[in-house]
Parts: structure tokens; sequence; C-alpha cells
């Protein structure tokens, strides 16, 4: 299991510093929910994804620390190209069914405007 969650969260920073917002289909559950979205399925991460790549196109997130237990994944990351901004740091919890994210809790220092 903890081999499967670790690939998980690493497919998802991959697909999202790729800017491969249809890998949300093959990386989520179809009903993944976002607590800090409110918002449930693999189109509400395509539609944050686009979002995010249209205000910040230079974007990328580092991981910096993942710690894995069980079925869940807790993973510090560095949010580095976003102008006029130092590298932000981001903490998400996430948990992990039949291999793919199936929940997501997270803060960031990113500040938005």
């Amino acid at each position: 299991m903890t081999d499967d969650v670790r690939a998980a969260a690493r497919r998802m920073y991959a697909a999202f510093n790729a800017h491969d917002h249809a890998a949300a289909r093959e990386i989520f559950t179809a009903d993944f929910y976002s607590h800090p979205l409110d918002t449930t399925g693999q189109e509400s991460v395509t539609r944050a994804w686009q979002r995010f790549h249209e205000a910040f196109p230079e974007a990328e997130v580092v991981v910096e620390d993942m710690v894995v237990e069980g079925d869940k994944a807790a993973v510090r990351t560095s949010v580095r190209g976003v102008p006029g901004q130092q590298p932000s740091t981001m903490l998400e919890i996430f948990r992990v069914r039949d291999g793919r994210i199936a929940e997501l809790w997270g803060l960031s220092s990113l500040q938005r405007s």
C-alpha cells in the first residue's frame, strides 16, 4: 500500500508540473473530494489546475518531504515560479484508494491577489 500511495502522489505532482490536465482522470477517483476547495470529482481538479496555470504558467511544485502511512501521504512542497513571490510552502495530505487519490486536505502560503 505504501508504494501505491507514494506513486499516486508523485504522479499527481508530475502531471501538474507538465500541465497535463487530462491526467486527472487517471490520478483521482471519480468521487474525489478536495477539502480546501470544497469540490468533488476529477473535473474539479482539471478546472483548478487550468485556472492556476493560466494565472501562473511558469509555476512548478517541488516535493520537499513526503511521509506515507497506510492509505495516506503527507507532503510538503515548494511552489516556485510565481512572479513577485519567493517560493511558497504547501502542505497536503492525500488519501489514496485503489491507487488513485480519493481525498485531499491542504494549506498553502501562496499569496493570491
